[in-house]
């Protein structure tokens, strides 16, 4: 490799980017028969998590955008994955339910959704994996301010920043 190559494949951003799309990648694959992206996935368990919950605290919820969020909600809407309901206190404001269909996917692809997850992890030891884990969640966390839709997590949920994993 010379040196221009190394400028570009020995940084941490290109990296992330690289194992980012190899983590959709592997999602899509092992949940090809659900119909479902990972970020209509993370959506949909916090409208199951959060009933009521609106587009904007969905939003940054999972740290997406607006038009990110918009496009997404109204497809697991048109999937029947969802309903939007015009809130009572706010009538501009539109609150998420998970519907029974959304709730029987999420059962049904949870197990290819924990299968994605392994076979990325799957290259590195269980040690290895722990300590990946926890550098990622130290990264996210202590440059959470700089993404252009920081997560906000619940307070209880804030206060107890650490995050487990299932290789703990």
């Amino acid at each position: 490799m010379n040196r221009d190559e190394q400028d570009i494949y020995s940084r941490p951003g290109h990296l992330i980017r690289r194992l980012q799309q190899i983590a959709v990648a592997i999602f899509m694959e092992e949940t090809a028969e659900f119909d479902v992206t990972p970020v209509q996935y993370s959506a949909l368990l916090a409208v199951r998590n959060h009933p009521g919950i609106d587009q904007t605290s969905l939003m940054k919820t999972i740290a997406f955008d607006r038009s990110t969020i918009g496009d997404v909600v109204k497809r697991l809407e048109n999937k029947r994955l969802i309903r939007r309901v015009i809130s009572e206190g706010d009538r501009r404001t539109k609150i998420l339910y998970i519907t029974p269909s959304g709730r029987h996917l999420l059962s049904r692809v949870k197990k290819a959704v924990d299968a994605a997850q392994d076979k990325i992890a799957a290259p590195l030891s269980r040690e290895e994996r722990r300590e990946f884990m926890r550098l990622m969640h130290k990264l996210v966390q202590l440059n959470n301010d700089h993404s252009r839709v920081p997560l906000q997590l619940s307070a209880a949920r804030t206060r107890d920043s650490s995050i487990s994993t299932k290789w703990e």
